[in-house]
C-alpha cells in the first residue's frame, strides 16, 4: 500500500471516473461511477485499477496490454454501456480490438483464437484446436468427441441405485443447478461415477466445487442416502469452501491452519492482506489502517467502514440497525435472533456470564430473564439439541467454534508458552488464574489489548524466573502494575508494598537529580534516614497508605525547593542566616511553608544550619466548620437511600458516625466484623463497637455481596471488606475518598465534625480504645470540644459496691474486650 499515490488511496473510484470522463463524452459521471463500482467491488481492486490508469492514462485510448486485467474488464463494461470514445481492449498476440478478451499472467490479455493452442487429439491424433477433453483429461477436437458411454445416463443410474427415492428427472435438475456448462456437467458425472462414495460422506475428496453443489441439490430434492460431507479437519457438516492438503475443509479450519502473527498487533489470525513488504496483516489492522478509512456518507468523518450500502459506505455509528426488545433483559436496542429461543437477543446479553438460576453454575447466559438467567442445559435439557465444543467436547452450544473457555486457554498458552512451546513452572499459577477466570469474555478482552499481550508475551519468552526485580526492569505503566498485582494474587510473586517501593524509587531519582554533592548528602539524610526510616518503623507489617506516601513526598519536595532557592540566592544551609530565612518566608512565591519549617528545624538539629528558628503553631482544634446538622442529614441519607451502592453507604456511615479515617476504612477486613446472632460489632481499636440498626443490616449485606472490580486472578478468600480494582488488594484510600466525595461527603470536614461531637460525649480513654485513635489525640480533641470528663472517675468511685455473691456486670472474661455502643444520636 505504500507504493500507491495519495489520490489512489483517498478516492480510487473518483480518480477512475475523472480519467474516464476526460476521454469519454457520451456517458455521465454517475453512470461511469456505477460501472466502476460494478466491475470492481473490492477496495483493493479499485485501487489497483486506479493506480494502473493513474500511471498510464493512455490505456483508455489504446487498449493495448500489458496492463492489469481489471483495465480490460473496465473497457469491455464501458463499451457494453454505450461508450464510443473509449478503445476496445486489444489482443496482446494479434493486436486486434476484440469485444471480449481473456487474461493470462503477466498482464497479458488476448482473444480466444490466439490463446487456444493446438494439441494432439486423442481420437484422430492430429494437431487440432482443443474443443473438449475426455474423462481421462486427454484433448479432443471438434470431429472426435468422447463416445465412451453416456456420462449422464451412467450418473442417473448410479444415483437411483444408491437412493431409490430419486428419479432421473430429479438428478438432471440437480445437475443443472450445480453447473450450467455441458463440459462441466460431464466432468462432474465422470468424477462421481469414478468415485461413488463421494455421495455417501467422502465429498471432501471432490475434485471440483460443482460436485458439492450437486450433492447439496440432491439432499434438498429429498435424498435420504446421499449426505452432505463433513469437514475433513473438524468433522462438522458445513460449507467446504477451501482446499487444504488435497482435502476440502471448512472456512474455520482453513483460517486456523493459515493463521500467522500479524506484523502490527501480533495477534495470530489468518491474514486479510499484506503490506508493501509482503508481511501479513490481520483484518483488524487492515480496516484500521489510516489509508483504508473512508468518508462516511452520513456523518462525513473518515472512519472504518462498517457497512457498504447503495448510497455509499457507513461507519459503525451510522450503519442501519434493527431495534427490538431483548427477550432476556427487556431493553430495547440492537438485537439478533437467538437460535436457542427464537427471541431477540441484545449484544449485552450475548456477552453476559452469570450464575444460572436453575443449576447455579456460572456459565454463558442463553435464556431466562435478567434476574433469573438460564444456561444452555437449563434452557433445553435435551443433549441432542445442542452441539459440543470441538476442543473440550463438554460445552453445550449451537456454534461450531471453540467455546470461550477453550479459546481463552489457547490465547493464554500462545502468550505464555514462549520459545519452547511450554509454560514455565513459575508461570503455571498465572496460567491457571487466567484460563480459569470466572468470566472468559472479560479476560479475553483484557488480553486482546496490545500492551497486555505484548507484556505477557515478553514475560513468557524471558528465560529468567519472574521476580519483582525482573518486572522492575520493564517500563513502568498501569498495565504492568495491574499484572504485578495479578501475579501476587495468584502466588507467582510474593506480596510487596508497592507504594513504599515507588516512594523509594522517587526519592532515589530526586537525589540523583542533585548535582551538588553537599546538597545531595543533606537531602539523602533528610529523606532516607529521617522520613523513610520513621515510616518503615511505623508501618511494621502494614502497607503504606496514599496519604503517608504523599506526606513524605511533600516534605522532600519542600526541602529540595528550599535548597534550590538557597542555591539561586548564592547561599547554602551553612551560610543561611535568620534574615535570609525571613526573606524566604516573606516571599509570596514560597510553597510548602509548614513542611519547610520541619526541614529547617531538622537541619539545625543535625548541625547542617546554625542560628535558624522557624516557629510552629500548636493545634488548638479544627479549623473547618463544625456542622452537626449536616452530619445527621448525611447519616440519614446514607441509611435510607437505596439508590446508593451498599459499599459507599457503609463507608460513609463509618466516617460520619464513628470518625474513621479513609485509610482505616479502606483496610477493614471481614475478621474485623463480629456477627453474633442479632448483633453486629466492628473493631476499630482494641474494643469492639456494637453497630445499631439499620447500619448493622447494611454491613451484613456488604459482607454477603462484596466484590471488587478485579475479574482476573481475584482470590476467593480475599479478606477485605472493601475490595479494590486490583486482585487481592483493598480499595485505595484515595479512590475511596473520591467515591465519597461523589455522593456529597467531605471526608476531612465530616471526620472532624464527627470526632468533635464524639469528644463531647465520650471520655478520651474510651474514645481512644473504641475508635483506634491515640490517647493524646483523643485528649486534644476533648479539650478542643470543651468536653469536661474530670468528674467521670469520681462518679465511678461513688457507685455502690456490688453485694457479695452477685456477679459484677462490668467484669469481662480473660482475653475478651467489653462491647461498647456509641450513642448513634439519630432520629428516624
Amino acid at each position: 500500500m505504500n507504493g500507491l499515490s495519495e489520490e489512489v488511496l483517498a478516492d480510487p473510484v473518483g480518480l477512475v471516473v475523472r480519467l474516464v470522463g476526460n476521454v469519454e463524452r457520451h456517458l455521465e459521471a454517475d453512470r461511469i461511477r456505477e460501472i466502476v463500482c460494478t466491475v470492481m467491488r473490492e477496495r483493493a481492486g479499485r485501487r489497483r485499477l486506479a493506480q494502473a490508469l493513474h500511471e498510464d492514462p493512455s490505456l483508455l485510448r489504446t487498449g493495448r496490454p500489458p496492463a492489469p486485467f481489471c483495465v480490460a474488464r473496465l473497457l469491455m463494461a464501458l463499451h457494453e454501456a454505450g461508450a464510443q470514445d473509449i478503445a476496445l481492449p486489444r489482443c496482446g498476440e494479434c493486436g486486434r480490438a476484440r469485444p471480449y478478451v481473456g487474461s493470462r499472467s503477466g498482464g497479458r490479455w488476448g482473444c480466444s483464437p490466439c490463446f487456444d493452442k493446438a494439441a494432439d487429439c486423442a481420437g484422430c491424433h492430429q494437431q487440432r484446436r482443443v474443443v473438449s477433453r475426455d474423462r481421462h483429461g486427454n484433448p479432443r477436437c471438434a470431429k472426435c468427441p468422447d463416445t465412451d458411454g453416456d456420462p449422464f445416463a451412467m450418473l442417473a443410474g448410479l444415483i437411483t441405485t444408491v437412493d431409490p427415492t430419486l428419479d432421473a428427472g430429479a438428478v438432471q435438475a440437480a445437475l443443472d443447478r450445480a453447473t450450467v456448462r455441458k463440459a462441466g456437467q460431464r466432468r462432474l458425472a465422470w468424477a462421481i461415477t469414478a468415485q461413488p462414495d463421494l455421495l455417501t460422506g467422502a465429498g471432501y475428496d471432490a475434485p471440483t466445487p460443482a460436485v458439492l453443489r450437486f450433492i447439496d441439490a440432491l439432499v434438498q430434492a429429498g435424498a435420504t442416502r446421499v449426505v452432505n460431507p463433513a469437514c475433513y479437519r473438524c468433522h462438522e457438516v458445513k460449507s467446504l469452501s477451501k482446499v487444504l492438503d488435497g482435502k476440502r475443509v471448512c472456512r474455520n479450519c482453513f483460517a486456523r491452519n493459515a493463521a500467522v502473527p500479524c506484523t502490527r498487533c501480533g495477534s495470530v489470525r489468518e491474514p486479510a492482506a499484506r503490506d508493501a513488504e509482503g508481511r501479513p496483516l490481520c483484518p483488524n489492522c487492515l480496516v484500521s489502517d489510516p489509508v483504508n478509512l473512508e468518508e462516511c456518507r452520513d456523518c462525513g468523518r473518515r472512519q472504518k467502514v462498517a457497512a457498504r450500502l447503495p448510497g455509499g459506505p457507513r461507519c459503525a455509528n451510522c450503519r442501519p440497525r434493527t431495534a427490538a426488545q431483548c427477550g432476556i433483559c427487556g431493553r430495547t436496542g440492537v438485537c439478533e435472533i437467538s437460535r436457542a429461543t427464537g427471541e431477540p437477543w441484545c449484544n449485552r446479553c450475548q456477552l453476559r456470564w452469570a450464575p444460572c438460576s436453575g443449576c447455579g453454575a456460572v456459565d454463558h447466559v442463553r435464556s431466562g430473564t435478567w434476574d433469573a438467567p438460564l444456561c444452555a442445559k437449563c434452557t433445553n435439557p435435551d443433549p441432542d439439541y445442542w452441539g459440543r465444543c470441538p476442543v473440550c467436547r463438554t460445552t453445550w452450544q449451537l456454534s461450531t467454534r471453540p467455546c470461550q473457555r477453550c479459546a481463552l486457554d489457547r490465547q493464554v498458552r500462545d502468550l505464555l508458552a514462549g520459545n519452547t512451546g511450554t509454560i514455565r513452572q513459575d508461570l503455571v499459577p498465572l496460567y491457571k488464574a487466567l484460563s480459569g477466570a470466572e468470566r472468559p469474555t472479560s479476560t479475553m478482552f483484557w488480553l486482546s489489548g496490545s500492551k497486555v499481550g505484548g507484556l505477557l508475551r515478553q514475560i513468557g519468552r524471558d528465560e529468567r524466573p519472574v521476580t519483582h526485580d525482573t518486572l522492575d526492569e520493564l517500563p513502568a505503566s498501569k498495565v504492568l502494575a495491574h499484572l504485578r498485582s495479578v501475579l501476587v494474587a495468584t502466588g507467582a510473586l510474593p506480596p510487596r508494598d508497592e507504594r513504599l517501593v515507588a516512594l523509594d524509587q522517587w526519592i532515589t531519582s530526586a537525589l540523583q537529580a542533585r548535582t551538588d554533592l553537599t546538597e545531595r548528602r543533606i537531602l539523602h539524610g533528610y529523606a532516607v534516614w529521617h522520613h523513610l526510616r520513621r515510616l518503615r518503623r511505623r508501618l511494621g507489617q502494614e502497607h503504606t497508605t496514599h496519604l503517608q506516601a504523599l506526606n513524605v513526598r511533600c516534605h522532600v519536595t519542600a526541602a529540595a525547593n528550599f535548597l534550590d532557592w538557597l542555591s539561586d540566592s548564592a547561599l547554602t544551609l551553612g551560610t543561611c542566616t535568620q534574615v535570609d530565612l525571613e526573606r524566604w518566608i516573606a516571599d509570596p512565591k514560597a510553597t510548602y511553608r509548614d513542611e519547610t519549617s520541619h526541614f529547617v528545624r531538622w537541619s539545625v538539629q543535625h548541625r547542617h544550619a546554625k542560628g535558624l528558628t522557624y516557629g510552629t503553631v500548636r493545634w488548638t482544634g479544627p479549623c473547618g466548620t463544625i456542622d452537626s446538622e449536616k452530619r445527621w442529614a448525611d447519616a440519614r441519607r446514607l441509611l435510607h437511600d437505596d439508590t446508593l451502592a451498599t459499599s459507599d453507604r457503609v463507608a460513609g456511615l463509618l466516617l460520619v458516625l464513628y470518625a474513621q479515617q479513609i485509610a482505616t476504612i479502606s483496610r477493614l477486613t471481614v475478621d474485623d466484623v463480629h456477627l453474633d446472632n442479632d448483633k453486629v460489632g466492628i473493631t476499630f481499636g482494641t474494643s469492639p463497637v456494637v453497630l445499631p440498626e439499620p447500619l448493622a443490616g447494611l454491613v451484613r449485606d456488604l459482607i454477603a455481596t462484596r466484590r471488587g472490580k478485579a475479574r482476573i486472578g481475584a482470590p476467593d478468600d480475599a479478606p477485605w471488606l472493601f475490595p479494590g480494582g486490583r486482585p487481592g488488594q483493598p480499595i485505595g484510600d484515595d479512590r475511596l475518598g473520591l467515591r465519597l466525595q461523589k455522593i456529597g461527603l467531605q471526608p476531612r470536614q465530616d471526620r472532624s465534625t464527627a470526632l468533635f461531637t464524639l469528644a463531647t460525649e465520650v471520655p478520651a480513654a474510651i474514645l481512644a480504645r473504641m475508635l483506634g485513635v491515640h490517647i493524646q489525640v483523643a485528649v486534644q480533641w476533648q479539650k478542643a470540644s470543651a468536653g469536661d470528663w474530670a468528674a467521670y472517675a469520681a462518679e465511678v468511685s461513688r457507685r455502690a459496691p456490688t453485694p457479695a455473691g452477685e456477679a459484677q456486670t462490668n467484669e469481662v472474661p480473660d482475653g475478651q474486650h467489653p462491647r461498647t455502643t456509641i450513642p448513634p444520636g439519630l432520629t428516624t
